[in-house]
């Protein structure tokens, strides 16, 4: 299972990209959607939601179960990936490209580092 070294990891199985000094990308790794199988569905939040770490956020459905998303850090939703709400395959296919979630404006004092590395996150799955 790929496990991209720069990116940071949640035990939710949410990854974050860091994409400026207060902007992140989120979106779940590839453990996840192999653990949910074929995605079907995604129920993401608007533009402009805000968000508080650890509370879910949305929904993925997969022909085996629904999952809830969880908010890696604090934050407002400044963007959504419409593309996953359109084709959520997306999600199976390219977990950490084409079938990212959502973008963060970071509002609380944490940041990515706070979160998993890339290593700690392997030995989190292996358990």
């Amino acid at each position: 299972m790929s496990t991209p070294e720069e990116l940071r990891y949640t035990e939710e199985h949410e990854w974050v990209a860091v994409r400026g000094e207060s902007a992140v990308r989120v979106g779940i790794t590839e453990y996840a959607q192999d653990q949910l199988g074929d995605v079907v569905f995604v129920d993401l939040p608007e533009v402009g939601t805000a968000l508080t770490a650890g509370e879910s956020f949305g929904e993925v459905e997969s022909t085996k179960s629904v999952s809830e998303l969880f908010a890696p850090l604090d934050g407002e939703v400044v963007a959504v990936n419409d593309a996953v709400a359109d084709s959520p395959e997306l999600i199976n296919s390219d977990p950490y490209g084409e079938g990212w979630l959502i973008e963060l404006e970071l509002t609380g004092s944490a940041t990515a580092d706070s979160l998993l590395d890339a290593e700690a996150y392997q030995r989190l799955t292996k358990g």
